[in-house]
């Protein structure tokens, strides 16, 4: 476990994610990428009554211990956790005409997400975007973690597919005329993308 223990957010970064949740107003919040459920609880915490978040993962043994988390923190009636791919899940969410089964009072369809937090796969980063611009409501904001890796994406003797992924994601960002972007520098460089 503490060999995974970097793939956890800071505090700092923690409390980031839960003030910006207040501050955007967000009711629908969908995290790819939960691990054991610290990012899910920031953000859970900081919805208001009606709020609901999706939490799309592969691992059943990591979601296992967020489970354990949401339900004793009193959080586990805002949070939806589907297993699996989550660019297949974007896609289902993308193409539904009702709530899929196993959201069922959550939101689905192109513009109904208000709030996107990517912290999973970094080599799929740039295949994730332009599904998250579909779901992401006007003015919706896409929060992008470990958008520096470690200064990996500016060395380009890294080209490992993660480094890969992120430096490409970073470029689409950058070059897209559809959102307004700030690079903060806290933990690994969080990017805020606004969709306009």
């Amino acid at each position: 476990a503490l060999a995974q223990a970097n793939m956890q957010i800071s505090p700092e970064e923690g409390q980031f994610l839960n003030i910006l949740t207040k501050i955007s107003g967000a009711k629908r919040i969908i995290e790819i990428g939960t691990f054991t459920g610290y990012s899910s609880l920031c953000f859970a915490s900081a919805l208001p009554e009606d709020g609901k978040i999706l939490c799309c993962d592969v691992s059943e043994e990591w979601t296992n211990v967020a489970r354990k988390y949401w339900k004793e923190n009193g959080l586990e009636n805002k949070i939806f956790l589907k297993l699996g791919s989550a660019l297949e899940t974007l896609q289902v969410l993308i193409d539904s005409k009702s709530a899929p089964s196993w959201a069922s009072d959550f939101a689905f369809g192109p513009s109904s997400i208000d709030l996107f937090f990517l912290d999973a796969d970094k080599e799929n980063y740039p295949n994730y975007y332009p599904l998250i611009l579909k779901l992401l409501k006007p003015g919706g904001l896409l929060i992008a973690d470990n958008v520096l890796w470690d200064g990996s994406v500016v060395d380009l003797s890294h080209q490992e597919p993660s480094t890969i992924g992120i430096r490409k994601f970073n470029e689409l960002v950058y070059n897209d005329s559809l959102v307004d972007i700030s690079l903060v520098p806290i933990a690994d460089g969080v990017s805020l993308v606004r969709k306009r």
